[in-house]
């Protein structure tokens, strides 16, 4: 899951507030301490994490509640929406036209990786896309690049001796919709990069320049971001290994600030882990209210129909639609990823649930293939004599078929709870959600 731990803090806090009896100073205050050490703990700056502190005590305090909600309920939204605005207020992503996009960053930062899944976004969106690999610098890097760029389906240009004369033989041969430019890092951003850059830029007249920055800078990335925009003005930032580090918080807020705004996210390691970012969608996730439009979207490009992926939400899925599915089910992502984005799951389902059906899934999908079209689609036939028979035939141990059958049964149980996010269509949550104008449609 992205920021894991902060966002298991975050929905902690959240919980607090909508337990509270009494909305007074001192709910208010335990409250905010608790925000606080969730930001801290994720390498948010001090000074800002004061700041935020007093603006909302402020704001719930002092102010009184827009007409039609509650104190409470005022008291999330203000929570919510000073959150995303900490993390860069609003959704600003690259234009599905053709255009010419240059990547540039330090070493490490994942560049290469990256160009990939950019390649992979455009082409899922309907636009041809070609890679230049125009990083001369790092070994292997132009050879990394042709590999991604096979995987994908998706031409890539290297001719030349110079990441100069390749680009501008890549604009010469080119004739896709997208060209997306790889450019060699460094350690620092010394002298040799920074002319390597501007000549780059001047050669590739490019639409955008994306800085690629990891989430483990935290609060660095804001000054890396700043040097970079002084060099060669970027256009926008993409957070890359979001999934692997906890300080991923501080450097989203520190890059926010900088004044360039954060475009993408990458939240794994594979082509599709790579999300737009929209700070509202993002922070609605972080807090358990989940993100159905962003779990269509990657339904839509793992080749899953809306009806489907709907009725899966609702919990109307049977063993059979779970076997006939899993293929498609794995390339939206990590189960906890997915289960993430259901708006109320990501509060109520046990961790442990979710790593438990990662690691084991191929070897329930073995399982599944070992039982009768009528087990699939009626498990609860399933007795003592045919569960020794699917395990044999799948060669599996028998607790292996159990495990699966109670762990389907639990999670289409949750689902049906949430009910897909109608639940938050109704009552409070839903003037709530509307007021903190999230879609759970």
């Amino acid at each position: 899951m992205v920021l894991e731990k902060l966002g298991s803090s975050l929905k902690q806090t959240f919980r607090k507030i909508t337990g509270l009896g009494v909305v007074d100073k001192a709910a208010v205050e335990a409250v905010v301490r608790d925000l606080q050490r969730s930001l801290l703990q994720a390498d948010v700056d001090v000074a800002l994490v004061s700041e935020l502190s007093k603006t909302i005590k402020k704001k719930v305090l002092e102010e009184k509640p827009p007409a039609g909600i509650t104190l409470k309920e005022y008291f999330i939204k203000t929570l919510y929406d000073e959150i995303v605005s900490f993390l860069g207020k609003e959704k600003e992503s690259l234009e599905l036209k053709p255009q010419r996009i240059l990547l540039i960053g330090l070493f490490g930062s994942g560049k290469t990786t990256t160009a990939g899944k950019l390649a992979k976004w455009f082409k899922t969106r309907g636009l041809s896309t070609g890679l230049v690999a125009c990083d001369t610098h790092r070994p292997a890097a132009q050879e990394q690049l042709e590999q991604i760029g096979k995987s994908l389906g998706v031409p890539v240009y290297k001719e030349g001796k110079n990441p100069k004369d390749i680009a501008k033989n890549a604009l010469k041969t080119a004739k896709e919709d997208v060209l997306i430019f790889d450019s060699a890092g460094r350690n620092a951003l010394d002298k040799e990069l920074a002319e390597e850059l501007k000549e780059l830029k001047s050669v590739i007249k490019p639409d955008e320049i994306l800085l690629v920055i990891p989430a483990d800078l935290g609060q660095a990335a804001r000054k890396q971001t700043e040097e970079f925009e002084r060099l060669v003005g970027i256009r926008g930032i993409i957070v890359t290994k979001l999934d692997g580090t906890a300080k991923g918080g501080g450097a989203l807020v520190a890059s926010s600030l900088s004044g360039a705004k954060v475009k993408f996210i990458g939240t794994g390691e594979k082509p599709e882990d790579l999300e737009a970012y929209d700070p509202q969608r993002f922070v609605a996730r972080l807090i358990g209210y989940g993100d159905l439009q962003g779990l269509l979207e990657k339904a839509k490009e793992a080749g899953i129909t809306e009806d489907t992926a709907k009725q899966i939400l609702e919990g109307k899925f049977t063993l059979r639609d779970f076997v006939d599915q899993i293929s498609q089910v794995r390339q939206m992502g990590s189960l906890s990823k997915i289960m993430d984005m259901i708006p109320g799951l990501g509060m109520k389902i046990p961790k442990d649930m979710l790593d438990v059906q990662e690691d084991k899934m191929r070897k329930w999908e073995h399982i599944m293939k070992s039982m009768t079209p009528e087990e699939r689609e009626n498990p609860e036939i399933l007795n003592f004599s045919r569960i020794q028979r699917i395990a044999k035939g799948s060669g599996v141990a028998e607790k292996d078929v159990r495990e699966l059958l109670k762990n389907y049964k639990q999670v289409k149980k949750l689902v049906k709870v949430t009910k897909g996010g109608k639940a938050f269509k109704r009552g409070p949550f839903a003037r709530l959600a509307k007021q903190m104008g999230l879609n759970f449609g």
